[in-house]
């Protein structure tokens, strides 16, 4: 059973790295609306603990089309909170096919509220605050990144 489990984690990991970019790049993802609009962003990927802990945190000013993507190999309930993060932020809520789940909207700076995606995701994205519905993205819309939907290296169940 020991090798076995061995082999799974070994090939999740090999599937996570030829799919992911490495830990701290930067890479582009759109948000497709319902409404058939895209938005491109540059974003900053958190992968290891310490940029996950990390966050946006300490930022005094985020660009409008930047953002944070968090990423979670396997699904879970996704909690953050403001601390030591000095801008309103948007938090988007990703399913593992890419699907916004929730939005957390205009996360009051320094402050210690939980904000919990109330479902299992795969993934977090951080915008400016006000990014979300200033671009009209609301939960159903799809963010496409390689990390999520078909093929992706996302994993639920």
């Amino acid at each position: 059973m020991r090798v076995v489990s061995l082999a799974v984690i070994l090939v999740a990991g090999l599937v996570l790295c030829a799919c992911a970019p490495p830990a701290g790049a930067e890479t582009t993802l759109v948000v497709e609306t319902a409404a058939g609009a895209t938005h491109n962003f540059t974003v900053e990927l958190a992968r290891s603990d310490e940029e996950i802990r990390r966050g946006l945190m300490f930022r005094e000013s985020l660009d409008e089309d930047a953002g944070m993507l968090f990423f979670y190999p396997q699904c879970r309930i996704a909690a953050f909170w403001m601390k030591n993060t000095l801008i309103p932020l948007d938090m988007i809520f990703i399913e593992a096919d890419g699907r916004i789940a929730t939005i957390a909207a205009m996360t009051e700076p320094l402050s210690l509220d939980i904000h919990a995606s109330g479902v299992p995701v795969n993934g977090v994205l951080e915008i400016g605050g006000g990014g979300a519905a200033a671009r009209g993205i609301a939960p159903g819309d799809y963010v496409r990144h390689p990390w999520f939907g078909e093929g992706g290296a996302a994993v639920c169940g």
